[in-house]
């Protein structure tokens, strides 16, 4: 394989579901690295995975961001080496949440609406004061 191995320590981009995060990798497994998050730099994207842009399904989920330290699985092939300043994580939360807001707003769509409703309720709970 000619492909970079990276190690426990280096700090990385990972793409969860349809987030992408800096964090730092705390443990190697076989096909894994596990992440632990520290900026957010792509919010996921709101709905089902499997049918992406689709409001007719069973359940439209909410999907949240990863949690500072939070510690997550990353496949090997979605983690790369990040080498740039990291952003603080409420910072980097913020302004994610709100370019997948304005990414929706001339949307005129089903599942923008609903996109938009969701990340309002996740702004609530993510910024109370």
């Amino acid at each position: 394989m000619n492909r970079l191995e990276l190690n426990i320590g280096d700090c990385v981009t990972a793409i969860y579901k349809t987030g992408k995060y800096v964090g730092d990798i705390t443990n190697i497994r076989d096909h894994h690295y596990v992440v632990r998050v520290k900026a957010v730099l792509t919010h996921p994207q709101q709905g089902d995975l499997h049918n992406p842009k689709q409001t007719d399904v069973p359940l439209f989920h909410e999907r949240r961001a990863l949690a500072f330290r939070e510690q997550a699985n990353i496949p090997k092939q979605m983690v790369k080496l990040y080498t740039e300043a990291v952003p603080d994580y409420q910072t980097s939360l913020k302004e994610s949440l709100e370019t997948l807001y304005n990414s929706l707003k001339d949307d005129g769509s089903d599942y923008a609406a609903k996109s938009k409703q969701q990340l309002e309720n996740l702004k609530a709970d993510y910024f109370r004061s």
